[in-house]
């Protein structure tokens, strides 16, 4: 079975209207059904608020309200309308460290730019496929489980070296 990018409502977190011209095009283009649109993380959580969105794409370095800060907003706020909603932190920066905080502070996922068509489709097709565990432990951390795979030799709740060390 395809999915069905049509019943799918995404909202574009972009500070750059060029950008967010180009992946509200680019997702009108896949055929998602509704794209939403905000100029920067205080209204992306508003207008996430008021229309509850399937996917959040947004941008990482933005005015007032960085993308960081949004993902905060939305795992964190206890009046969030969905906080297990996929985000997708688009960024032009790559390094190992940025990836490891965008992870750390709850992004599902990370989209470099420049990116294609092709691999937003991949991601948004990730994260409807295979979605993963959220784990809360607040107030340090709440969002996707951070381990993509599952060791099938794994058998038991401890799997840190230091947990074996006590």
């Amino acid at each position: 079975m395809g999915l069905h990018f049509d019943r799918l409502s995404v909202l574009v977190v972009e500070d750059t209207l060029p950008m967010q011209k180009l992946l509200c095009s680019v997702l009108q283009t896949l055929g998602v059904g509704r794209v939403l649109k905000a100029s920067d993380g205080e209204r992306g959580f508003s207008v996430f608020q008021e229309e509850c969105p399937d996917i959040v794409l947004s941008d990482w370095h933005m005015e007032p309200v960085h993308g960081l800060d949004l993902i905060h907003e939305i795992r964190r706020n206890p009046l969030s309308r969905n906080r297990m909603v996929p985000i997708i932190l688009v960024t032009g920066y790559n390094a190992r460290p940025r990836v490891a905080l965008a992870r750390d502070s709850g992004a599902t996922e990370y989209l470099v730019k420049p990116f294609s068509a092709d691999d937003l489709a991949r991601r948004i097709a990730y994260v409807i496929n295979r979605p993963r565990d959220f784990v809360d432990n607040l107030p340090n951390y709440f969002g996707p489980d951070r381990r993509r795979t599952k060791d099938a030799a794994h058998n038991g709740p401890r799997r840190r070296r230091d947990d074996f060390n006590q």
